[in-house]
Formats: C-alpha cells, structure tokens, sequence
C-alpha cells in the first residue's frame, strides 16, 4: 500500500485500466499532448497513442456526443470535461441520450461511459470556473455519480466507473488533487451505493462528500482529542445511488445530524439527505437537521470575497457548536 496524492491515484488508475482492456480509451480538450490542464492524463498520450488518448476540439456537446455513440457500440470511454462548469454544454447528450438509451432501448443498448470532471471553488476561478453542479446529475435516472474524497476511494471508484456499464459522472474536487493518503495494491474497487463511516463517534453525525468530507474528518478528529465531542463522520462517496441505510443508522446511534457540503443550501444534495433523515429517522432525532453550505452568490473572484461566500472548518464547529449535545459542551 502505497502513499500518493490523489492526482496520481487517478492518472495510475486510468493507466491500469487502459492496459487492462483495448476497449477503454480517452478523450478530452488538451488531455494528450498538454497532458490536461491538471496533469492527470500527464503521460499517457505517449504511452498509449493518439488512438487510445484522444485531444478534442472546444466542442464538450460534440465530443460528448461521440463518447456516447461510442460506448452504445461497445467501447468504454473516459472523457475528461476540462472544468464542471462546462459540463452545461453537454447537457443535451448527457441527459436525454447517455442516461434514456438504454432504457428507451429496451436493455439492448447499454452506455459505458465515463465522464470525469473537476469543480468546487478556493482556487480564485471566479463564478462560472468554480461550481459545484452535481445536484444536477443526481436528481437524474440513468446515471450513476461519484465524487470520492481521498485517493484510495479516488482509485476504487474510478475503476468501478469504467468497468459499469452505465453513464457515470465521476467528479473530482480542484482542492483534492494535491492531497496524499495510502492507496491499496492490485485491482482495487469500491462500489458504488455504499457509503463510508470514516469516522466513528455518538454525539451527532456529519454527512459530507467529496473535499467537505476530508474537512468534516478533520474537524471531527480535532474535537475528539480535545476530549470536546464525538463525531461520527459519513462520507458518502456515491450520490446516486445514495446509500439511505448508512445514513439513517448513523443518525439513529447519536441522535443528530449536520449536512456538510460545498454547494448552495437550496434545492441541494444536503436537501435531499435532510429530507432523507426526517422521513426515516425522524423519531431518533433529539435536535433539527442542521446544513452548513455555501452563501448563495455567485462565487467571487476576490480572495477575501471568496472565503467568505464559501462554507469550511469554522461554519461546521458553528454548526456543532449550536447542535450538540449540553452535557459536553
């Protein structure tokens, strides 16, 4: 077991994968000969060959439009959209072609495609280079979404991906790639559909994903040794499928909830898991489901004005702060 950053648990991955199987190749704006404008493909073009690594025009709703004819004729196709926030472009393809075939086919055709996206903000990408969309995606049937926090899960979930014979959109968090952890040997995968306790406590629960749930893991770990409280840390690496029985039994044991994440409060992924814990667990709950999220502007460009707009560390101990339990505060 080998310790790497999450970066390079990708670009490893995408190189076990491409040997393992003739049938997976890449595509993408600048992934060969600039090796993607994060590096992860760094090195693969010469490897492979421009047959295997694919350099796109500036053309997401056409080449995404080929990825998909592809995949329905067999091929499995790891198209890495430059930026989340182009991902718009696409939507068409995405939404009324990879993720309706192959139920509109009857079963006949499946779409093994894979599309890998970096979002999120901290980077000073100002408002339209530094969303999360990812609510978009998984309110949707069809299609499976990802987004792993560290790079072992980066390397399970992203062969699981490619090896699933439906629509994936595997997102990837700008603030992760530089972050390292201890990656498993050998053909390792994590299903999708299961979340991750990556932290055990009883006084309440965070459910996070993808770099908010790294930040709820350290903050948690914090508070534990300063003997503060005990917080148990879900990470629910799947959104969709999204793993409701890990959640809900995770709320049951401490009694209350916080929902941690990187994007708008409203209408959002942390919505639904709320939603999720009234309905199920509503009887165990000693205290409201509480969300930390970011402000609901349009991310601004200025530093000051960006850490102020984004959630982090000091709004989560707001928030646990404010929820739990008396007896220890």
């Amino acid at each position: 077991m080998a310790e790497i950053s999450f970066r390079q648990a990708l670009n490893d991955t995408l190189r076990e994968e491409l040997k393992r199987d003739d049938n997976v190749f890449l595509m993408g704006e600048e992934i060969g000969v600039f090796e993607g404008s994060y590096k992860i493909t760094a090195g693969l073009l010469k490897e492979f060959g421009a047959r295997r690594v694919v350099d796109t025009p500036i053309a997401e709703n056409g080449f995404i439009g080929m990825a998909v004819g592809s995949a329905m004729l067999g091929l499995r196709p790891v198209v890495e959209i430059m930026t989340f926030n182009f991902i718009a472009l696409a939507m068409d393809e995405i939404l009324n072609h990879a993720a309706k075939i192959h139920y509109m086919f009857g079963g006949q055709t499946p779409v093994p495609l894979v599309i890998r996206t970096p979002g999120g903000g901290g980077q000073q990408l100002s408002a339209t280079h530094s969303q999360n969309l990812e609510v978009w995606f998984a309110h949707i049937p069809g299609l499976h979404v990802v987004a792993p926090s560290n790079p072992a899960d980066a390397k399970g979930m992203l062969k699981t991906a490619i090896r699933n014979n439906n629509p994936v959109i595997f997102i990837e968090h700008l603030g992760l790639y530089n972050t390292r952890g201890s990656v498993p040997d050998g053909d390792y995968l994590v299903p999708f559909g299961k979340a991750k306790i990556a932290k055990e406590g009883t006084d309440l629960t965070i459910i996070s994903y993808s770099r908010m749930a790294a930040m709820a893991l350290d903050v948690a770990r914090r508070l534990e040794q300063e003997n503060k409280w005990s917080v148990e840390v879900v990470d629910l690496r799947s959104l969709r499928p999204l793993d409701k029985e890990t959640i809900v039994n995770s709320v049951k044991k401490t009694g209350r909830a916080i929902v941690f994440e990187e994007d708008w409060r409203s209408y959002g992924i942390g919505a639904e898991i709320a939603a999720t814990v009234q309905e199920e667990a509503f009887d165990y709950l000693d205290a409201p489901v509480k969300r930390v999220a970011n402000v609901e502007v349009p991310l601004p460009y200025s530093k000051p004005l960006e850490s102020a707009a984004l959630t982090g560390a000091k709004q989560l101990l707001d928030a646990i702060n404010e929820l739990a339990p008396r007896r220890r505060r």
